[in-house]
C-alpha cells in the first residue's frame, strides 16, 4: 500500500560484478556493472546465522542473477546456497531451522515455491502451477506453507479459445488479458496437493515496481489463522481499497480487523498475539504520508501511533518484547530506524553513517534476542550487511561484497540546506566535481528524484559520481512532496503538483548560485518519474537551462488518470477527476504541457515502450510539441515492459545516452 501510486521513482538496479581494474579511476556508467545488491535478510531461528539475497549481473546474457547466500554472525564467513539456481530469491527459514524455502523459477521459467534442508541434500519443489508464486509463509509448526498465487487461466476449447475479449475496469493502459484475482493456498511442507484456503472476486494485492512489495501474509503463533490484506478488486486503480483480515484456516471464516475499508497494508502480529500493527495513511487521507498504527487481533478499531514519528514508514518489525516496533524511513538526507513505543514514544537507532537501502522498502530484521540486521550504504559502499547488537552501540559490517569499488575516486557529497519561499528549512545533497578546484565555477546539472514520495540521501551513488566525473557540480534537491520533512512537508504538494515544488528547487539553485560554485551559463535539468515531471515542469517555466533529459515524464496528468496503473488515483494527487466540472481545467493547470511550447533548452526524451506507471504516450506527445516548435530534440524509446528497464546492458545505455547529452551541450 502506497500513498503515492502514479510515478514511482526511477529505480534502476545498479549492481552486478566484472573484474575491477588495480589502479584508481573515476567512475564511469560501466561501474553501474561492478555493484553487488544485498537484500531481504532473515535471521535464522537461533539468531547464528543470515539468509539474504545476492545479486550480480551477467552481461553475456544480459540479465540479473540471484542467490541465496548465508552468512555466519560470529566469524562474518559468507557463502552461497542456492548455487545452481541463478534467480532465487524470498529465503524463509523454517520455525526450527531446518529448513529453508525460497522462490525460483522452473523449467519452464515460471516462479515456484522450494523447500531446502540445512542438513543436506536436493531443494524439494512444493509447487507445479502454471503462474508464479508471488509471496509465502510457514506455519508456527513448520509443517505446512501458506503461499498466494493467481487464479489460473480458463482452459478455453474449440471456439471458445478465440473468444479472449476482455472487461476493462481501473487498469493501465498496457493490459492484454483479464485481470486475474490472487488467492491463498495452502501446502504440505513434504510436498503434496496444495488446498485452495480463498476464492471469490477480492485479491490480495499485488505490486508493479517501483514500490513497495505486496503486504506479506502473516501466521498466528497458535497456527489457527491467517493475517492479509484484501483488495476489493484486483485492477491496480483499486489498490486502496484494502482492509486487513484474518483467516481461520480451519473453517475458512474470514473476518475484518478494525472496520476501515481503506489504505491498510503491511500487517505484523505481536509476539503475545494480542496485536496488529500495520500501515495506514494519515486520517485516511491518500495524500498523506502512511504511519504505524495499532488495532486489537480479535478486532476492533485501530489508532495512529506514528504521529510523533512523523515519518513515511517503510519497514515495521515488532522488537522481541513486544513493547515496541522498529519502524524506518527518510529523514533529512539520509533514511533511518527508531523504535516506536506502543504509547507513541519514538527512539532513535544510532546508525553511524550506515544509511539503510530505501527503495520503498527497507531490507532491515529483528532477531529473537533483539539483534537487528540492516542492509545499508555508506559514503563509499553501495550495499553491505551491518549487525547493530541488542544494547545499542555501531553497527558492524557482516559483508565486504563490495570491496571491489575501493579503486574508484569518489567525489566530495554533502547536505546542503536552503530557505524555500514557504519559509520552510529543506535539504538536498551536492556532490562536487571529482577534480573540483575551490574558487571555479562548474556546469550544474539537477538530478531530481521520483516519487514524489521518496528523498535525495547522501550516499554511495554511482550515477552521481559519474556525472561529478564528468567535471559536473551534481544537486539533488528534496522538494514539497518528499517524504523526508514529516507529513506537512509531504502533503504539501496536495493540488500543487509542480509550481510549489518548483519554486523549492529553483530556490535551491539560487542558494548554490550565490555560493559561487555555479557557471549560470551551462545549467541542466534532469530527472526520471516524478523527477521528468519536475524536469518539464521547470524547463517549462524557468529558460535557465542548457539542456534537459526528461525520463518517463509525466507531462498530463489526464492521460495518467486515464491510462496509467495508478489512474483513477490519480485524484490524490490533483484534487478531483477530470470528469467532474472543474476538474479539467485543474488537471491542465498542474500539467507540464500547458508550458512545454514554452521549452527552448535541448532535450533528451527517453522512456520505456510498455511503462504502465507512466505511459509512453506522454513523452510522444512532449516530442511533437518540441519538434513543432523547433526546439532540438531526440526521443530514445526503450523496447521493454516495465517503468525503466530492468536488464544491465539497457540500464547503462540509458545513463550513457544520459550523460552523452548532457556532454554535448554542458562544455
Amino acid at each position: 500500500m502506497s500513498t503515492r501510486v502514479f510515478a514511482g521513482a526511477f529505480a534502476l538496479a545498479w549492481f552486478a560484478f566484472l573484474p575491477a581494474a588495480d589502479a584508481a579511476q573515476h567512475v564511469s556508467v560501466r561501474d553501474l556493472a561492478r555493484v553487488v545488491q544485498l537484500s531481504d535478510p532473515h535471521f535464522a531461528p537461533d539468531g547464528r546465522m543470515i539468509a539474504l539475497v545476492e545479486s550480480h549481473a551477467d552481461l553475456e546474457s544480459d540479465e540479473f542473477r540471484t542467490e541465496i547466500m548465508l552468512v555466519e554472525v560470529a566469524t562474518h564467513a559468507i557463502r552461497p546456497l542456492t548455487r545452481e539456481r541463478h534467480h532465487a530469491s524470498s529465503p524463509r527459514w523454517s520455525p526450527a531451522g531446518d529448513a529453508i524455502a525460497f522462490l525460483a523459477p522452473d523449467s519452464d521459467k515460471v516462479v515456484q515455491l522450494y523447500v531446502m534442508p540445512m542438513g543436506g541434500g536436493d531443494a524439494l519443489q512444493l509447487t507445479k502451477g502454471k503462474d508464479g508464486i508471488q509471496q509465502f509463509a510457514w506455519s508456527p509448526d513448520g509443517r505446512s506453507i501458506a503461499y498466494a498465487v493467481s487464479d489460473p487461466k480458463p482452459d478455453l476449447k474449440g471456439e471458445d479459445k478465440f473468444r479472449t475479449g476482455f472487461k476493462v475496469g481501473d487498469d493501465d493502459y498496457t493490459v492484454t488479458e483479464a485481470v486475474r484475482q490472487t488467492h491463498l493456498w495452502l501446502v504440505s511442507a513434504d510436498g503434496g496437493a496444495p488446498r485452495r484456503l480463498t476464492s471469490g472476486t477480492w485479491s490480495l494485492p499485488s505490486s508493479l515496481p517501483p514500490g513497495s512489495p505486496s503486504s506479506p501474509i502473516k501466521w498466528s503463533a497458535d497456527g489457527k489463522s491467517i493475517v492479509f490484506v484484501r483488495q476489493e478488486l484486483p485492477s491496480t486503480g483499486e489498490r486502496f481499497q484494502t482492509r486487513i483480515e484474518v483467516l481461520d484456516v480451519a473453517s475458512g471464516d474470514i473476518r475484518a480487523v478494525t472496520g476501515d475499508a481503506t489504505f491498510e497494508g503491511y500487517p505484523q502480529i505481536s509476539p503475545d498475539g494480542t496485536s496488529i500493527a500495520y500501515w495506514r495513511a494519515r486520517a485516511g487521507e491518500a495524500w498523506k504520508i502512511h504511519d504505524v498504527w495499532l488495532a486489537p487481533f480479535a478486532g476492533g478499531a485501530g489508532r495512529d501511533i506514528g504521529l510523533k514519528l512523523d515519518k513515511n514508514v517503510y519497514a515495521t518489525l515488532w522488537m522481541p518484547d513486544g513493547k515496541s516496533l522498529l519502524a524506518g524511513g527518510n529523514v533529512d538526507t539520509t533514511a533511518g530506524l527508531w523504535r516506536l513505543g506502543l504509547d507513541g514514544s519514538v527512539a532513535r537507532v544510532v546508525l553511524g553513517g550506515v544509511v539503510p537501502t530505501n527503495g520503498y522498502w527497507m531490507d532491515v530484521d529483528v532477531s529473537r534476542d533483539g539483534r537487528i540486521a540492516v542492509v545499508g550504504q555508506s559514503a563509499n559502499d553501495p550495499y553491505e550487511l551491518y549487525l547493530l547488537s541488542a544494547g545499542g552501540g555501531a553497527p558492524v559490517a557482516l559483508t565486504h561484497e563490495n570491496a571491489d569499488l575501493a579503486n574508484l575516486t569518489l567525489a566530495r557529497t554533502e547536505t546542503v540546506t536552503w530557505k524555500s519561499p514557504a519559509g520552510i528549512t529543506i535539504d538536498g545533497v551536492l556532490t562536487y566535481p571529482t577534480d573540483y578546484h575551490e574558487g571555479r565555477r562548474y556546469p550544474l546539472v539537477l538530478y531530481i528524484h521520483g516519487g514524489p514520495s521518496s528523498a535525495s540521501r547522501e550516499r554511495f551513488g554511482i550515477v552521481e559520481q559519474a556525472f561529478a566525473a564528468h567535471g559536473w557540480l551534481v544537486f539533488e534537491p528534496n522538494y514539497r512532496g518528499s517524504d523526508n520533512l514529516g507529513n506537512d512537508f509531504h502533503a504539501a504538494i496536495y493540488k500543487d503538483a509542480g509550481q510549489g515544488p518548483g519554486e523549492d528547487v529553483m530556490s535551491g539553485v539560487e542558494m548554490l548560485k550565490s555560493r559561487g560554485l555555479v557557471d549560470p551559463a551551462r545549467m541542466a535539468v534532469s530527472g526520471w518519474s516524478y523527477g521528468g515531471f519536475m524536469t518539464t515542469w521547470l524547463a517549462g517555466h524557468y529558460p535557465v537551462w542548457k539542456a534537459v533529459v526528461a525520463g518517463a515524464a509525466v507531462t498530463d496528468w489526464v492521460e495518467m488518470y486515464d491510462l496509467s496503473d495508478g489512474n483513477v488515483n490519480i485524484w490524490d494527487q490533483v484534487g478531483t477527476t477530470p470528469y467532474v466540472a472543474g476538474g479539467m481545467s485543474e488537471y491542465r493547470r498542474q500539467s507540464p504541457d500547458s508550458t512545454v511550447t514554452s521549452i527552448s533548452a535541448p532535450t533528451l526524451i527517453m522512456s520505456d515502450t510498455g511503462d504502465f506507471r507512466v505511459p509512453i504516450t506522454q513523452s510522444f506527445g512532449l516530442y511533437r510539441a518540441l519538434k513543432d516548435n523547433h526546439v532540438t530534440a531526440e526521443f530514445y524509446a526503450i523496447p521493454v515492459r516495465g517503468h525503466s528497464p530492468s536488464d544491465p546492458i539497457r540500464q547503462m545505455d540509458v545513463y550513457q545516452h544520459w550523460i552523452d547529452w548532457l556532454d554535448r551541450y554542458l562544455k
